[in-house]
């Protein structure tokens, strides 16, 4: 173990050439000489990890299901978001359905802080229901995980749509967001496990647009469902979409869990890097190294569709989660993730509420607010998709080694940060001074802070996988526990805090919270190979990714 006095002694030029876990040569640089006699340099991508021969691999499977896979996964934390924000914007409505009858005294309806647990509760059983299905699906694979929580969710929206009582309903979404819970780590990691490293920054990029994307939408439309087909209609739907991602995954989405280690010693030539044939293919200036499967070793339908592996070592498995607080990574993407969305599902929870009452008395528009996060959310797509590999491969190919490193991602957030901490205050000072047009303050405020939630777990995510293959998926378990944590804690208590002190304290307080974790990835970002250096001993010895 290198430990932290040894890392932080290395001159740069040797912190440079270290090789730590997280570190991969991902560009070869070769010179030849051209037919006038001059040197020419050609730059290859070298396919990080390196697959093995098999077509039961991950990283051997045609396109077109590695896209599959993608869109699934996306699909599934889409539908988990909208299943669980989309009840927000519709709380308002439900003050009428829910009285309480006391023993005098005429019936009244519940506290509009006591409906808000709805949204807590379920978020923070999303979150923390992870302690248990990944340790699950380390142990028996993603598939039949995937499946049992999909079933779960479809069944416990089924319940939602049709509670009778309060607390019949508040129930169901506990065990509704126990099944939402896999969307936010077993499938991220999922699509980790089909792409390389080169292309996993765009195809994060789409999962958490459609990620961010499940919120925005049910946070604009969960007040036109409930107005015009009755709040029970988000449940209805939310059932629906999660009977068909059940389908989608059942049929498209083969296991993932593979021992590729177990493969490549298993091969009669074990050498694989740099084994492959060179395709023509040129992307961005780089050729691509492709690697070639025999044709008779592809997967079959009938394997694609079994269900199940078995890996041992359970009670080690539930242990790792709380490994992965020894890297310094984790502390700082998970802290990110949870005060964004906590910022987050506070501003869809109160803002409606705030625009339902005067001077605005928006009605059955208050979902609306929703628009601006839909605006700022695709306009951090854009540059997130297009930059997200563009970073990571653009700075191996300056460097005579062609180290990638995950480190070089995090400049991409720093603008995203400070949009989300500069958004959460415009929105809180804005509904603090309500006025005719203060709306719009509202909006652009749930905008940057949409920009953010697009942008910030992407990069935070990728970082995670690239650093941490081998533990990513414990990496993630951590990271929406802290974001669960924060959301419930901000949801449970930002309706009373908001209705006695009014929204400019406690919502500068949240952006103050988010400023400071923000300022966290300043020294991951000078120093994050530093620390992986310090901490390579506590990964695994063989990472099979």
């Amino acid at each position: 173990m290198a430990g932290w006095g040894y890392a932080f002694s290395l001159s740069k030029q040797q912190v440079a050439a270290a090789e730590p876990p997280g570190t991969s040569r991902l560009i070869e640089h070769e010179l030849h000489r051209t037919v006038s006699g001059r040197n020419q340099q050609d730059d290859h991508i070298v396919l990080i990890p390196p697959p093995s021969q098999s077509g039961l691999d991950p990283l051997n499977w045609p396109t077109w299901r590695k896209y599959a896979v993608l869109l699934t996964m996306s699909l599934f934390s889409a539908v988990a978001s909208f299943g669980s924000a989309g009840v927000a914007p519709a709380l308002p409505a439900l003050i009428p359905e829910f009285l309480v009858f006391p023993e005098r005294g005429p019936p009244h309806p519940l506290p509009f802080s006591t409906l808000t647990h709805l949204v807590a509760i379920n978020v923070l059983l999303l979150g923390c229901s992870n302690i248990f299905w990944v340790p699950l699906a380390s142990t028996f694979g993603r598939r039949p995980i995937l499946l049992i929580s999909l079933l779960l969710s479809t069944f416990t929206s089924m319940w939602c749509g049709l509670a009778g009582t309060f607390n019949s309903l508040l129930a169901a979404r506990v065990v509704q967001g126990i099944g939402f819970g896999p969307a936010d780590t077993i499938a991220p990691d999922t699509v980790g496990e089909v792409f390389f490293i080169h292309e996993r920054g765009r195809a994060m990029a789409i999962y958490t647009l459609f990620l961010s994307g499940g919120s925005f939408i049910g946070g604009v439309s969960g007040a036109y469902i409930a107005a015009h087909l009755g709040y029970r209609y988000i449940f209805w739907i939310t059932t629906a979409m999660c009977a068909g991602v059940f389908l989608l995954d059942l049929f498209l989405v083969p296991e993932t869990l593979f021992d590729r280690q177990a493969a490549l010693v298993a091969e009669q030539h074990p050498s694989v890097v740099g084994s492959g044939s060179f395709s023509d293919e040129k992307k961005a200036g780089v050729e691509t190294v492709e690697r070639a499967i025999p044709l008779g070793d592809r997967m079959s339908f009938r394997q694609s569709l079994r269900i199940g592996v078995y890996r041992g070592n359970l009670m080690q498995h539930f242990l790792d989660p709380w490994r992965s607080l020894a890297f310094p990574g984790t502390w700082v993407v998970m802290l990110h993730y949870g005060g964004l969305l906590g910022g987050l599902i506070t501003i869809s929870t109160i803002g409606p509420q705030l625009l339902a009452m005067p001077p605005y008395l928006w009605g059955d528009n208050v979902g609306l607010l929703g628009l601006g996060a839909v605006v700022g959310g695709f306009l951090g797509f854009l540059p997130t998709y297009l930059t997200a590999d563009r970073f990571m491969t653009g700075k191996a190919k300056k460097e005579s080694h062609g180290f990638a490193e995950p480190e070089s991602r995090l400049p991409a957030l720093f603008p995203a940060l400070f949009l989300a901490t500069t958004g959460i205050w415009t929105f809180g000072f804005c509904a603090a001074h309500p006025s005719p047009h203060a709306w719009a303050g509202m909006v652009v405020g749930y905008g940057m802070v949409g920009f953010g939630i697009m942008q910030i777990p992407s990069i935070g995510f990728n970082y995670l996988i690239d650093s941490y293959h081998a533990i990513s998926a414990d990496c993630f378990v951590m990271t929406t526990i802290s974001r669960a944590v924060v959301s419930f804690a901000w949801t449970f208590f930002a309706a009373q805090w908001v209705e006695s002190a009014g929204a400019a304290l406690p919502f500068g307080i949240f952006g103050m919270i988010m400023g400071l974790f923000a300022l966290l990835t300043i020294p991951l970002w000078l120093y994050g190979k530093r620390m992986r250096i310090a901490t390579a001993g506590y990964l695994p010895k063989h990472e099979n990714h």
